[in-house]
């Protein structure tokens, strides 16, 4: 594999990774609210979630997807749920930084299903994989795959390192911060239910 494929595959990690979505939404709240180190079940479980939905991308789903457009629906009617569940949560949050009020931070289990809810992974996922993935066969998407996961954890763990960074300017205003989040999440599900 050259180095030309190598760094193209890369560059559309890091983009695809980096940019705004619920997942490095959430990961910046939660390092709002949790710190960095708390929120990192969440970053592990969204990039462990992506990169099995990448994997899967590169042996087939794809092609269940293109077969099955009600899948589509079902995912996206899913997804807008699961985000309108957590912009509940992050709306109903007292805005209190103590540890004990909290509660617990969104963990590996959240991550990996918020991604695999997410048409924009599923997007980055089937997208990446046509163009870079299936050059070389198994060998290629496995490359892909390992090259993505280092990527993506970075990214997310950026956005909730961020967030940490932010509780101390952040401490005083927590309410209305928990709400403008739980806002963008809300906006990210309808965009999401109406295929944006």
């Amino acid at each position: 594999m050259n180095s030309a494929l190598l760094l193209a595959m890369a560059s559309f990690a890091l983009v695809a990774s980096i940019t705004p979505g619920p997942v490095n939404s959430l990961a910046l709240a939660s390092g709002v609210q949790h710190g960095f180190r708390r929120s990192l079940g969440f970053v592990t479980g969204a990039t462990v979630g992506f990169t099995a939905l990448l994997l899967l991308a590169g042996i087939g789903m794809a092609e269940a997807v293109a077969r099955l457009p009600l899948l589509d629906m079902i995912m996206r009617v899913a997804g807008t749920g699961f985000l309108f569940y957590l912009a509940y949560r992050l709306w109903r949050a007292d805005g209190g930084l103590q540890q004990d009020r909290i509660g617990a931070p969104p963990g590996l289990w959240a991550g990996a299903s918020l991604q695999w809810l997410n048409p924009k992974a599923w997007i980055a996922a089937v997208a990446g994989m046509g163009a870079y993935g299936l050059r070389d066969g198994v060998a290629s998407v496995l490359v892909f795959a390992a090259l993505y996961f280092v990527i993506c954890y970075g990214s997310v763990a950026l956005w909730a390192y961020a967030g940490a960074r932010l509780s101390r300017a952040l401490a005083r205003r927590m309410r209305g911060f928990n709400r403008a989040m739980a806002m963008l999440l809300a906006l990210g599900a309808i965009a999401m239910l109406a295929g944006y």
